[in-house]
């Protein structure tokens, strides 16, 4: 069973996934942004797998 805590970790992971994906298909995508948004999924997973 999940806790409360891991499922909203789960919806940020997904919801940073849709913001990367949607700025990648953009037609001049903000590297920046990308950068900033990989690394807070990156943080979001890690904090999953602690």
């Amino acid at each position: 069973m999940q806790t409360a805590h891991l499922s909203s970790l789960k919806a940020k992971h997904h919801s940073l996934d849709r913001r990367i994906d949607a700025e990648s298909h953009r037609p001049h995508p903000d590297q920046f942004l990308l950068a900033e948004l990989k690394r807070r999924k990156l943080r979001v997973k890690e904090q999953m797998e602690a």
